[in-house]
């Protein structure tokens, strides 16, 4: 491999390392960025779970369109042990919802470029984003925080192909053969953590995704009949089991999508906001993502206190947001990653769930480390705890309540201000029933 890299540095023309999918607008910025910048183009894909597992013709195309170099990286089982146990250990969720598959993979990915930029003497990095995507804003930022001083070229910003039909008509006037067409103009990004859908009619936020865009869950009217239980296990938050079957992490994710997916679990249609300012319509299938995110979060409430888990809540939804904003690379993002990693030392042990028809319901979890006393919390025999000590407590615990109520109460519950030289009172029934 070092002396294929040695071979291409030694080219006379400068060099653009480019993040390729072979899909429309990377597989037009191949023909492009020769003869509009004359630049000799090695084209990198990242396999990171896409469809096809043998991604040989991704690296053929490339070379057939004067690619000087092309290959196609697996990076899977990376992906899976130092990006996603990351995910899974910070709930991440955008708003909530998105389990952000594509912001998950573009750090990784770039990592990999800069690497070989550095390897071939190429001065550039070319990537496929739109001008008012996400990822343009992740694929720079990441390349900025590794090596400021490579130079990014984004053709999708700058070339005048407005509309994707304009640009599979250039396409075909300059030999590219694409996978897309008119007819089915959809902008997919899939990798092991899901699918995105963007683009053609789901551009209309009323519109009803067509059956015809999900490939990775089956509907919930043609799922099986019968409900289906899956265990997994945890170590230190990080699955390691599927069923009782002990297995590394890549394995596992590929079985629970075909699982979960059998069952119409994961998809999601949402209205999403994106960094450039402006909402979209997006699409996304994610059987696998969603119950793992799902089962470790009900792990953790058994497994973390009151107060941690409140608090985590707040840096789940911080660490979502810094990674669906480009920042992997940042002082921030380390800091939330450490605060989640110390929080998994005891998210050990095993969740149930029940797939049927499109849902997934947790119905049980268990744990040598269970903060959960069944002593403490039974109403039957065994109880242990204390209901002497309610009193007390409940009247310490509503002090400030009280507190306010006597002196402010009246007055606030007036919705008006308390006048000069109103003192405290308690008496609130008359002032209430008038």
């Amino acid at each position: 491999m070092a002396n294929v890299y040695e071979n291409v540095h030694g080219n006379a023309k400068e060099k653009v390392v480019l993040a390729y999918s072979g899909g429309l607008d990377t597989s037009v910025m191949v023909k492009w960025l020769q003869l509009e910048k004359g630049l000799d183009v090695v084209a990198i894909c990242g396999n990171v779970g896409q469809d096809a597992e043998d991604l040989a013709w991704v690296e053929k195309k490339a070379y057939d369109m004067g690619a000087v170099y092309s290959q196609a990286l697996d990076m899977r089982e990376e992906y899976a042990e130092d990006f996603l146990t990351k995910a899974i250990a910070a709930n991440g969720l955008y708003e909530d919802s998105y389990p952000l598959l594509s912001a998950l993979s573009r750090p990784l990915i770039v990592s990999k470029l800069v690497d070989i930029a550095h390897k071939t003497g190429a001065s550039y990095i070319a990537h496929g984003c739109t001008g008012k995507g996400n990822d343009q804003v992740r694929f720079e930022t990441c390349i900025h925080a590794l090596d400021p001083k490579l130079k990014i070229l984004a053709p999708v910003r700058e070339w005048d192909l407005l509309t994707r039909e304009q640009e599979m008509e250039w396409a075909k006037a300059h030999g590219v053969p694409v996978p897309t067409t008119a007819a089915k103009p959809y902008s997919i990004d899939d990798n092991l953590w899901g699918r995105a859908i963007e683009c053609g009619v789901l551009e209309d936020p009323w519109m009803e995704p067509p059956a015809d865009i999900w490939t990775m869950t089956a509907s919930a009217e043609d799922a099986p009949d019968t409900p289906e239980e899956i265990v997994l296990g945890f170590e230190q938050g990080k699955p390691v089991s599927l069923n009782g079957e002990q297995m590394d992490l890549l394995p596992l994710i590929i079985k629970m999508n075909e699982i979960c997916g059998k069952h119409g679990y994961g998809r999601l249609d949402m209205i999403e906001d994106r960094v450039v300012g402006l909402k979209s319509h997006e699409c996304y299938e994610c059987p696998a993502s969603l119950a793992l995110i799902t089962m470790h979060h009900a792990l953790e409430t058994l497994c973390l206190d009151a107060d941690t888990l409140q608090y985590k809540h707040l840096i789940d939804q911080q660490w979502a947001t810094v990674v669906y904003d480009g920042l992997w690379f940042s002082q921030l993002k380390e800091a939330l990653d450490a605060f989640c990693a110390s929080t998994q030392a005891f998210v050990s042990g095993e969740v149930k769930a029940r797939l049927y028809k499109g849902s997934l319901t947790v119905t049980g979890r268990r744990s040598a480390y269970s903060l959960y006393d069944f002593n403490l919390a039974t109403y039957g025999v065994g109880d242990s705890f204390d209901r002497s000590a309610s009193k007390g407590f409940i009247d310490l615990h509503s002090l400030p309540s009280k507190t306010w109520s006597g002196v402010q109460g009246p007055a606030a519950r007036l919705g008006g201000e308390a006048s000069e030289g109103d003192g405290p009172a308690f008496v609130v029934a008359d002032s209430l029933s008038a």
